[in-house]
């Protein structure tokens, strides 16, 4: 009785996992509906800004000029919560394979600003982590973590001049995405112009185009901090997925073990009761042999 006892109290346990699991993994895929919405939106935004810019570089490409950074900064944007699998060592791979490749080339120096807090725990001893910040949760915290991610480059810009900076996150191919978002634009001089004359402006070119890489860095940001949210909770739903249907089939296997134990209890009280009726029905036999004594 105590091992089946054991066994249900197990399965009642996983029961409860199971209903959590499966309740964390129903918000995760709600949350990706609803960053489907803000993702749309957001590309949109980014596509149309890099098609003025193409458009405007057409007849200006002598404002984008190649100067030596005195920085490289990589944002990495990880997970703020788990059970989404090995997204945080994949983005910290992804870095160190870029980093090889350029060792032993003259380059900048490095600075990382790492996004999420399962990220901040695998590198939370690199020297070369300026700036930690908590990753967003939910779509509306999007928000705030830019801004944090604003006030970081704003910082590192103050220090250091003229920088470049290249996101690595998760895409929604489940690849690690590598855009770099500065320097912004670049001149194609093999394309075709879409327009006979330049673009009529109310503000001089040069701070146009500095408007223009302000408002793109902003939307850039934006899109990849919306993705990297969206393929953690996609990830997150697989992984949940994959979680509760284990937890189903050892529950199902403990119910098999419980059903094989009540059976053999069964048994047994069977035998006992069985045995205890031909103990009983022994002294009654000899009763009557007494009695047919008597009569002779």
């Amino acid at each position: 009785m105590s091992r089946r006892h054991d066994l249900e109290q197990h399965r009642h346990s996983l029961s409860e996992i199971r209903e959590i699991m499966n309740a964390m993994k129903t918000l995760a895929y709600m949350e990706t509906r609803k960053l489907t919405r803000f993702l749309d939106a957001q590309q949109a935004v980014v596509a149309n800004i890099e098609a003025a810019a193409t458009d405007f570089l057409a007849f200006h490409g002598d404002l984008v000029q190649e100067t030596e950074p005195a920085v490289n900064v990589y944002l990495l944007i990880g997970t703020e919560r788990g059970f989404c699998g090995d997204i945080n060592r994949r983005v910290v791979s992804q870095l160190e394979i870029m980093l090889n490749a350029e060792e032993g080339s003259e380059t900048s120096p490095v600075q990382l600003i790492v996004v999420g807090h399962k990220l901040h725990l695998v590198m939370e001893e690199d020297d070369r982590v300026t700036e930690f910040i908590a990753g967003a949760s939910v779509a509306e915290e999007v928000m705030t973590v830019l801004e944090q991610v604003a006030q970081a480059l704003a910082l590192l810009q103050s220090q250091y001049g003229a920088l470049t900076l290249q996101g690595l996150y998760l895409s929604s191919d489940d690849s690690i995405a590598t855009p770099r978002l500065l320097p912004p634009f670049t001149v194609a001089h093999d394309q075709p112009l879409r327009y006979a004359h330049a673009p009529l402006l109310n503000l001089s070119t040069t701070k146009f185009l500095l408007e223009l890489t302000e408002h793109y860095l902003f939307a850039a940001l934006n899109e990849m901090l919306y993705t990297a949210l969206m393929a953690e909770n996609h990830r997150r739903v697989i992984h949940l997925e994959g979680a509760v249907h284990h937890l189903d089939d050892e529950s199902d296997e403990l119910q098999r073990r419980s059903n094989a134990l009540r059976q053999e209890e069964i048994t047994e009280e069977i035998e006992v009761i069985l045995l205890n009726s031909a103990s009983l029905a022994i002294p009654e036999v000899k009763k009557q042999k007494r009695g047919e004594w008597g009569t002779l």
